[in-house]
């Protein structure tokens, strides 16, 4: 089982491999494509099974 699977709308991440990005805001986990809005790239679709993606616990209003 991928991390992704676990991911739902609400939820904030950040990519291990575009640190850049900041923290991002999942807004859709479809069909393995999870959908996030990173505060520093914008909306982005990553496949699931693929994406570096760690769950952020406290983003101190960083969106």
């Amino acid at each position: 089982m991928d991390m992704t699977s676990i991911l739902t709308p609400g939820m904030f991440v950040r990519h291990l491999d575009q640190p850049e990005w900041g923290v991002g805001q999942v807004q859709s986990n479809i069909g393995g494509k999870v959908t996030v809005n990173f505060r520093e790239e914008g909306k982005v679709v990553l496949e699931g099974a693929r994406a570096m993606l760690i769950l952020v616990q406290d983003v101190g209003g960083a969106t």
